[in-house]
């Protein structure tokens, strides 16, 4: 299975059921996607955990009086069909409420960033 799609997975089931907090296994796209979505406000906070071959992350999941802060997201770019856009291409998701993970050139960034910059790639995944 595609290890992105099952981090967003297991974040969106973590959720439905209520979990303060969620362990997944490490990689550095993993780490990286959560960084951006602690620092735009939909994740409580994220930590390292392990030692070197066996490293983990915890994700403390955020609510908003009982309600979770990601109402939904979805995989965009799949291992069986890769989903590139430039940077002129790049729309806000859910009028801006929204929030999308591009990888570019310069690593993971959000869309907000990447057309600041005038950077376009794969578009991992939306939350919102």
């Amino acid at each position: 299975m595609d290890p992105i799609s099952d981090m967003l997975t297991r974040i969106k089931n973590a959720q439905l059921a209520g979990r303060e907090t969620l362990e997944i296994n490490f990689s550095k796209v993993k780490f990286e996607m959560a960084k951006i979505m602690e620092r735009e406000g939909f994740l409580a906070q994220i930590e390292k955990k392990g030692v070197k071959d066996k490293q983990n992350l915890i994700l403390k999941l955020k609510y908003n009086q009982g309600t979770p802060a990601i109402q939904d997201l979805r995989r965009v770019s799949k291992p069986s069909r890769r989903v590139y856009i430039g940077a002129a291409e790049i729309k806000p998701v859910k009028q801006g409420y929204g929030l999308a993970i591009i990888s570019t050139s310069q690593g993971l960034m959000t869309a907000k960033e990447a057309k600041k910059n005038k950077l376009g790639g794969e578009i991992l995944c939306e939350i919102w």
